[in-house]
């Protein structure tokens, strides 16, 4: 199970990494677009909405993968200096805050996707259903609870890392 939730969490970021690069090309399209109303062109309909959207389902997408490589900034002033013990304590305590934290994050994405999808939610110029951005966060809000889950055991010393996993690539801290 840790193998599948570490790569889940690997092609949801480079899943997030090529909707990134849309969100990018269409925003050059539409200045492109505003820039040259004069000659007949036009901003991209609704590119803000999208880009709204879309920047908080990359978000979601890239926050588990950051998480399992070790890539969140991090202030050590004092923890270097602790006892490894201390260290590891404090790292388990960190990870069981942060998945209490994903799963009520998660739980109040569901209650808000229901909510938006209850009352028919839309965007104003596209007319786009709300509930779709919040269906997307929501995936990768629940593979960001298997991540923690999966780092919190791996933690505790009930699971290991996948075959191939260099500790190295999991910073400590």
């Amino acid at each position: 199970m840790i193998t599948w939730v570490f790569r889940l969490s690997q092609w949801a970021a480079l899943l997030g990494g090529v909707l990134l690069c849309l969100m990018i090309v269409m925003i050059v399209v539409s200045i492109t677009g505003r820039a040259l109303v004069p000659i007949g062109l036009a901003p991209v309909p609704g590119d803000f909405e999208l880009v709204e959207m879309g920047a908080a389902v990359v978000v979601f997408f890239f926050l588990p993968w950051t998480y399992l490589r070790g890539g969140h900034a991090s202030v050590d002033l004092l923890y270097l200096y602790l006892p490894k013990p201390v260290q590891r304590a404090i790292l388990l305590l960190c990870d069981l805050l942060m998945l209490a934290l994903w799963l009520v994050l998660t739980w109040q994405l569901w209650q808000g996707l229901l909510e938006r999808r209850e009352f028919f939610e839309t965007t104003f110029i596209l007319q786009m259903p709300i509930w779709w951005g919040y269906a997307l966060c929501l995936v990768g809000a629940v593979i960001g609870c298997l991540a923690y889950l999966s780092q919190t055991l791996i933690r505790l010393g009930l699971a290991d890392y996948p075959a191939g996993w260099s500790t190295e690539e999991a910073k400590e801290h």
